[in-house]
C-alpha cells in the first residue's frame, strides 16, 4: 500500500492568536502546530530505540515483528553474531533495512532518521554538503542518502490524474553560457547555435487546492502531452498565451492569461504554478547553487512535494518520508552509484 505524501493540513492556513484584546492572524508555519518534530530528541535516541521505531514503521502490521522480505515468513532465528535474522522459511538472512531503499546501509538507523529530520526541515531543500557537515559524514554518503529520500517520496506520491482547476506552465533551467569578456566577442545567446544544448525545462501541472505534478524535458511544448496524460477529462486548464498551449483547447476547457496585461483576470491565472517555480529557483540559487540536468527531475519532484505538504506539520512530513522509505524497494539508480556499478 502506498503512503500518501500529499497530506491535508489538519490545522488550516490561518490561526488566531490573542494578544490582549486583539485577535491577530498567525500563519500556520509560525504556529506551534507546525513544529512537532524535535531533531534533538531523535539524535539523543539510543541505537536500539531508533531501530525499534523504524521497525514499527516498516512492519506496522505485525507490531514491529520482522517479516522476511523474500518469502513473507514471520518465523525467524535471531543471529547473535550480527544484528540480522535468518528466515525459517527460506533460510535467507535479512536485516532491518533489507529490501528497502536503505538496503546495505552503512550509517546507523539513528543517523538516517536524523538526516531525514534535517532534510524535512529544509523549507527550500537541503544540500548534501551541509548535511555532510551536520552529521560529520562523507559528502558522497550525504549525496546518495538525500537522493534516496527524493526517490522514496517520488515512489510514494499519488500518481492519479489531476482534476478541477489545473494550472500549467514551464520554466527553463541550466545551460547557462557565460558571455565573453570583450563586448565585440560576445554572441547572441538567444540563438540556438550559440547555446550549450544543456538547457532543460520543468513543466508543472498544479491542481488548485490539490497536488502538483512535474515533467522535465527539452521544450515547454512537451507540456501539452504531459498535461493530456496527467489531467482528467473535464478539468479546466489555466495557461499563459504561449502558442503551444493552443492544442489543449481540443481536450479541455481552457482559460488563458496574458501576463503583459494582467497576472489574474476573470478567474484565469497561473499564480500557483509561478509560486512553485519560485520555490525551485530559491532552492537552486540559495541552497544547491547548481542543479545538474540529470538530477533536475528529482529536485523538481521534491519541490512539488514540499509545496503540497507546506500546510502539514514537520512531524507529519517526517513520518511521511520515513514511511515512504520503509516501503520503497532497493534503489536501482543509487545502489553502488559511487562505485560506478550503475549510473543515476
Amino acid at each position: 500500500m502506498k503512503i500518501p505524501l500529499d497530506g491535508d493540513s489538519v490545522n488550516g492556513h490561518i490561526q488566531l492568536t490573542k494578544y490582549g484584546d486583539l485577535n491577530m492572524a498567525q500563519h500556520f508555519l509560525l504556529s506551534p502546530a507546525a513544529k512537532t518534530l524535535s531533531l534533538a530528541k531523535i539524535l539523543r535516541m539510543s541505537d536500539q530505540d531508533a531501530e525499534k521505531a523504524f521497525s514499527m514503521i516498516r512492519w506496522a502490521d505485525t507490531d514491529g515483528e520482522p517479516v522476511c522480505p523474500e518469502c513473507g515468513c514471520l518465523e525467524h532465528y535471531n543471529l547473535k553474531s550480527r544484528p540480522v535474522w535468518k528466515c525459517k522459511g527460506c533460510a535467507k538472512q535479512f536485516s532491518l533495512t533489507s529490501g528497502t531503499i536503505f538496503h546495505s546501509r552503512k550509517l546507523s538507523i539513528r543517523d538516517i532518521l536524523g538526516a531525514i529530520a534535517i532534510f524535512t526541515n529544509g523549507a527550500k531543500g537541503y544540500s548534501a554538503l551541509q548535511l555532510s557537515r551536520d552529521l560529520d559524514i562523507d559528502y558522497k554518503t550525504a549525496f546518495v542518502l538525500l537522493h534516496k529520500c527524493r526517490e522514496a517520496i517520488g515512489l510514494a506520491r499519488d500518481a492519479g490524474a489531476l482534476s478541477g482547476d489545473v494550472e500549467v506552465d514551464g520554466a527553463y533551467f541550466g545551460g547557462y553560457v557565460k558571455p565573453a569578456n570583450k563586448r565585440e566577442d560576445r554572441k547572441d545567446r538567444r540563438k540556438k547555435i550559440h547555446q550549450s544544448g544543456k538547457r532543460q525545462v520543468v513543466v508543472v501541472m498544479r491542481e488548485r487546492g490539490g497536488r502538483t505534478l512535474t515533467h522535465v524535458g527539452t521544450s515547454e511544448a512537451e507540456g501539452v502531452a504531459a498535461t493530456k496524460a496527467n489531467v482528467a477529462a473535464g478539468a479546466t486548464v489555466h495557461a499563459d498565451e504561449a502558442s503551444h498551449w493552443d492544442k489543449l483547447a481540443a481536450h479541455f476547457p481552457i482559460k488563458r492569461i496574458n501576463h503583459q496585461k494582467a497576472y489574474s483576470q476573470d478567474g484565469a491565472c497561473t499564480n500557483q504554478a509561478e509560486s512553485f517555480f519560485s520555490r525551485v529557483r530559491r532552492a537552486e540559487i540559495g541552497t544547491h547553487h547548481h542543479i545538474a540536468g540529470k538530477y533536475l527531475a528529482a529536485y523538481a519532484g521534491e519541490m512539488a512535494w514540499r509545496e503540497d505538504a507546506r500546510r502539514v506539520s514537520n512531524g507529519n512530513q517526517f513520518a511521511m518520508i520515513v514511511s515512504a522509505a520503509a516501503i520503497a524497494p532497493k534503489s536501482d539508480a543509487w545502489s553502488g552509484y559511487w562505485q560506478k556499478k550503475r549510473q543515476a
